[in-house]
């Protein structure tokens, strides 16, 4: 096989295992309300069971995927403009045109099947992040990583007092005001939880309707909200598919100290946040902050070890039967995180089988399972016949404006 295609397989196995570990944390989205994060102790009391499960998913996959997915997000960008610019194309008009695909196809997503829908936040943030492809790499980096950095830090001092307010109510020696506050802001949870649980349990026709009237700006809400940390992860993608860490041209030594500084680093603050939470039960106040600030920078060390470990076992894991499967699963990524909202939202809204809110986060793990059985079964014999998923092409035909070769 000819190195370039080799470098595509070691890309496409990486996006491979993101589709399938983001089944573990996207899945939560579907069998229970948004409030962000839902604990295993909302809306109903969870078993240990289900404290046990959300504790591996929080230490092994939780925000790890999201950052590995937009790392990868930014380097296909690269990857396109290259491709495109070799054959002689428009690269950055064709690129423009394809974040605008992209940006209607989440609108649809949001509007049509689900709400936490991160295609149309990929767009918008990728308009951006076209901006920046001509920046010398070091200025980029640093850049990328002082814009991570800062917003999470104001985020989590931010959202600080919240936390000790809760903590001092749950040991019982809190001030009238922090009584007030926290008491406050669990009512308005209480309250979007119960609006979502009679949304959700209801008909398609009322769940679109909602989505399309009264929470028409909630994509574009998201966008702003995570635009601090998308962008960044997508330009710190682009520097590195510069430096070769996705297309194989790191040396092992430099890809091994990567996962053992990442995993030593991120994974050991997220077991002390970890080791924090669960005596506690998860308060869902505390959680909060912790998934969208304070665990930022572990996050993002903890998937820049999942992409070293992967191109490290790249090489002989594509011999494989898992390998070959995994790697197909990630060409056809765009199609097969369509179909698994699908699927899933099949299972729990009210318009499928009704089982909205009412499996807990051990009991989502067989539905995590068919999930996986489901992607991997149909991607590689769907490209044994075609030249790539049918979204893909569907996506790939609008950007250049021409019916592209559908059948191998």
């Amino acid at each position: 096989m000819p190195q370039d295609q080799d470098r595509i397989a070691a890309l496409d196995l990486v996006r491979g295992v993101g589709v399938l570990a983001t089944l573990t944390t996207t899945l939560a989205g579907s069998p229970g309300p948004r409030t962000a994060p839902t604990p295993p102790t909302l809306p109903h009391p969870g078993t240990f069971a289900d404290e046990t499960a959300f504790a591996a998913a929080f230490l092994l996959f939780e925000g790890k995927m999201r950052a590995l997915f937009t790392l990868l997000f930014g380097a296909s960008m690269l990857l396109f403009l290259e491709r495109a610019e070799a054959a002689g194309k428009e690269a950055g008009a064709l690129q423009l045109r394809r974040l605008g695909w992209l940006a209607l196809f989440g609108y649809l997503h949001f509007a049509l099947i689900w709400w936490g829908d991160i295609l149309f936040t990929y767009a918008l943030c990728g308009f951006v992040a076209l901006m920046f492809r001509f920046v010398p790499t070091r200025p980029l980096v640093i850049c990328a990583l002082a814009i991570f950095t800062l917003y999470h830090a104001q985020g989590a001092v931010t959202g600080l007092p919240e936390v000790i307010a809760e903590e001092h109510v749950r040991l019982g020696d809190a001030t009238p005001a922090e009584i007030a506050s926290h008491g406050g802001l669990m009512r308005d949870k209480l309250a979007r939880m119960e609006r979502e649980l009679a949304l959700y349990r209801g008909s398609y026709p009322t769940q679109v309707a909602e989505r399309v009237t009264a929470e028409r700006f909630f994509p574009l809400a998201m966008a702003v909200g995570s635009f601090c940390e998308t962008l960044p992860l997508m330009l710190l993608g682009m520097a590195l598919y510069r430096s070769g860490l996705f297309s194989g041209r790191w040396p092992p030594g430099r890809l091994k100290a990567l996962a053992a500084l990442g995993l030593a680093l991120g994974g050991a603050a997220t077991a002390a946040a970890l080791a924090w939470a669960w005596p506690r039960h998860f308060p869902p106040v505390a959680m909060n902050a912790l998934l969208a600030s304070w665990m930022a920078l572990p996050h993002l060390l903890m998937a820049l070890a999942y992409a070293a470990l992967l191109m490290l076992a790249a090489p002989r894991l594509l011999t494989t039967w898992v390998g070959v499967r995994l790697a197909a699963a990630g060409r056809m990524a765009f199609t097969n995180y369509i179909a698994t909202s699908l699927v899933m939202t099949a299972l729990f809204y009210g318009w499928g089988l009704g089982l909205f809110a009412r499996v807990g986060d051990a009991g989502q793990w067989p539905f995590v399972l068919l999930g996986w059985a489901l992607i991997l079964g149909w991607s590689k014999p769907w490209l044994a016949r075609s030249a790539q998923g049918p979204l893909e092409w569907l996506w790939r035909s609008l950007t250049e404006w021409r019916f592209v070769a559908f059948r191998r």
